[in-house]
């Protein structure tokens, strides 16, 4: 018999919870799964343990919350050299590795047809529209694992994937298919670039990257500091996806905290849950196209503009707020749960500095070919300003893109498109 008593409480479509009960069976372990989506007694267990998410493992009585490899490791008394977990996420992560090389002399010789500054999912699609139509392309990225796509827990609505997969699962998918057809992938960091000249330079720590074409296609930036009490209460009563935590909360009062379309979705699904909800827009206006009537014309949702989230407090998990008003009074408010929505505010384009236009924010300023004000460069994605941030938009970017700059490259009249 196993000397630890392991209880793992999960629900239905949750990667994490996934992901601990591989870790576990690779380690050769027992467990007993509790499913808190199928039967409600597991449900009422974590919320009388006042935790209000899922994976909730309990290692002979002690709780980790989350998938947390070397919290597992150091409770099970595994070395750091044991056989590492492998899901069908992590097999992803390790064929990212694979694909992802760091720069060597010959990459600083080249002159590329096409270079993606950004491995995401304009950058991935540019990429296999570009090699594809035979151009030379190379994919820098500094971070290939931390964009917005990468951390996305669960993508169920990208056209012709018809089962739920990770975002880090699907963008490592479409790496994989532009290396097939020849892309080059390395891991590095943008310094500077220059576009005056018909063959365009790119500044990298190792060197100078010339190109032909070049396509912007970094991501949005996340604010980096955290809020008062948000780490700390993270799974008991701090979430971040309706979809995993929202029946935790039915009946309570919950506040969604963000500024963007994700908010305004998240608000509503979990106004289907709740007593109330109370939606705190930091500024006076959301980013973006959104419509926020339906929200406006349900009863159960608050709308409070110009209020900022300063604190989460509580003892064992969320109890209260604190918000500082449109009024520039600081208000404490009971709360059972606080989901935010802040990240990806704006776009990582300061390497840029004045080689293209850009607006107020950042964002590329580019015609309906995606072509920016230096010939021959090219920005999509979260790089230029578009009505709503979803990953099929951004790779249909890469795909327009990377026709652009084979017209551009071959000096054509117009675009060709690629059929069969």
């Amino acid at each position: 018999m196993s000397k630890y008593e392991i209880i793992v409480y999960s629900s239905t479509g949750c990667p994490y919870c996934e992901k601990v009960k591989t870790a576990l069976k690779e380690w050769g372990l027992e467990y007993e799964e509790r499913n808190a989506s199928i039967h409600k007694e597991y449900f009422d267990q974590l919320k009388e343990k006042k935790i209000f998410g899922t994976p909730a493992t309990f290692i002979n009585g002690k709780l980790v919350l989350g998938f947390q490899e070397k919290k597992f490791k150091k409770l099970l008394n595994l070395t750091e050299d044991e056989t590492p977990v492998k899901t069908a996420v992590e097999v992803m992560v390790e064929n990212s590795d694979v694909i992802f090389q760091p720069i060597n002399d010959q990459i600083l010789e080249e002159v590329y047809d096409f270079v993606t500054v950004g491995g995401g999912p304009a950058g991935a699609a540019a990429a296999v529209y570009a090699a594809r139509g035979k151009l030379k392309t190379l994919v820098i990225d500094k971070a290939p694992k931390a964009g917005t796509l990468a951390i996305t827990h669960k993508i169920a609505n990208y056209p012709g994937v018809r089962e739920e997969l990770t975002g880090l699962e699907l963008l490592t998918r479409m790496q994989a298919q532009a290396k097939d057809f020849g892309a080059e992938f390395v891991r590095s960091t943008v310094l500077s670039v220059d576009f005056s000249d018909e063959i365009k330079k790119i500044v990298v720590a190792e060197g100078t990257i010339k190109a032909k074409s070049v396509f912007i296609a970094v991501g949005a930036k996340a604010p980096s500091s955290k809020i008062n009490g948000e780490e700390e209460f993270t799974g008991r009563g701090v979430s971040y996806c309706s979809t995993c935590d929202a029946a935790f909360y039915q009946d309570q009062v919950v506040a969604v905290v963000g500024d963007n379309e994700e908010a305004i979705h998240e608000a509503e699904t979990l106004a289907k849950y709740c007593k109330t909800v109370k939606l705190l827009i930091p500024t006076e206006s959301f980013k973006g196209d959104v419509d926020l009537s339906q929200l406006e014309n349900n009863p159960r949702v608050e709308i409070y503009r110009r209020h900022r989230l300063r604190a989460i407090q509580g003892t064992d998990s969320v109890e209260k707020m604190v918000v500082l008003t449109d009024k520039k009074e600081e208000q404490v408010w009971d709360i059972d749960g606080v989901f935010l929505y802040l990240g990806g505010m704006m776009p990582g384009t300061d390497f840029l500095k004045g080689t293209v236009m850009r607006d107020e924010e950042g964002y590329v300023v580019v015609d309906d070919h995606l072509r920016t004000s230096a010939e021959g460069v090219f920005a999509g994605g979260d790089a230029r300003r578009t009505p709503i941030k979803q990953a099929v938009i951004s790779a249909a970017d890469g795909a327009i893109a990377a026709l652009s700059a084979e017209q551009h490259v071959n000096k054509r009249s117009k675009l060709r498109p690629q059929y069969s």
